[in-house]
């Protein structure tokens, strides 16, 4: 398949996104299912130590379509991909990811918690994470806990605009989050980059009025597999949204949102879908 560049600011000058990718991800009811992109949750991370380069080249090599990561802000401002805001579960440092500089991160053990043979893993920024894959697989980039992280916005929106991204998908970065303001304020400095709202399930459900408010701003519902069903799907693409599943585990799961329509799976184990 031929590679085709898509700078990011060129997608705002020549269509209109929201409009664009409507027509892309689209599925009719009268359509036959077909296969969801396989997207990578921390990585491979069912196989090696999470947000690694270890998960990430294990999932290139499975085939995955996107690497799912999660970013937060070092003490002097680096986007660096970690999930937790907390050292202490994956790596070998003690507090928070806010507190340490960078230079300190990278020191840091981020593989050996898993196995012993990650030992020489660490914590990359998100500019090391464009430079490995771009033209490898699509990125879909978390905003971690963005309260914690004043400007964490504005600084992913300025990171991704010095980007030109080699990639034959047509949307090659999605960012997400769980905290809907945090992403109102990345489409206001970024109004040409596809956006997730992360959600999970809650009593009141999610309402036809919440799939509209957040069709004003974002391009994909993901919701956590628990609360998915054929009438959620149908529902959040009658609002001209994509839907992307977290986290997808096996192929009986896998196959049942295939028959959905949905556009994504995210998943520990990229190669169990193929």
């Amino acid at each position: 398949m031929k590679l085709v560049r898509i700078g990011c600011t060129a997608l705002l000058s020549r269509f209109s996104l929201s409009n664009y990718l409507k027509k892309i991800i689209w599925r009719s009811e009268a359509s036959p299912p077909s296969q969801p992109f396989i997207i990578a949750h921390r990585g491979a991370s069912g196989y090696c130590p999470e947000n690694t380069f270890a998960a990430f080249d294990k999932s290139i090599e499975q085939g995955a379509d996107y690497i799912e990561l999660d970013i937060q802000l070092s003490l002097d401002g680096k986007l660096v991909v970690i999930h937790d805001p907390a050292l202490d579960r994956t790596t070998n440092g003690k507090g928070f990811v806010k507190n340490w500089t960078y230079q300190d991160l990278r020191r840091l053990d981020s593989g050996s918690w898993f196995h012993e043979q990650y030992k020489n893993e660490r914590i990359h920024c998100l500019e090391d994470i464009f430079t490995r894959y771009n033209g490898k697989a699509g990125l879909i980039i978390e905003m971690k806990k963005p309260s914690l992280y004043p400007g964490i916005e504005k600084k992913l929106a300025e990171a991704l605009i010095r980007v030109s991204f080699s990639s034959s998908l047509k949307y090659p970065v999605i960012v997400q989050s769980f905290n809907e303001n945090a992403l109102k304020t990345f489409r206001e400095y970024s109004p040409h980059i596809p956006i997730g709202m992360l959600v999970k399930k809650h009593p009141a459900g999610l309402s036809n009025k919440k799939i509209k408010r957040i069709s004003e701003f974002a391009q994909f519902i993901n919701p956590k597999i628990n609360m998915v069903n054929r009438r959620l799907i149908q529902r959040i693409h009658s609002f001209g949204l994509g839907v992307l599943v977290w986290t997808v585990r096996d192929k009986q799961a896998a196959e049942k949102l295939r028959h959905f329509g949905v556009e994504g799976l995210i998943t520990d184990y990229p190669d169990l879908f193929h």
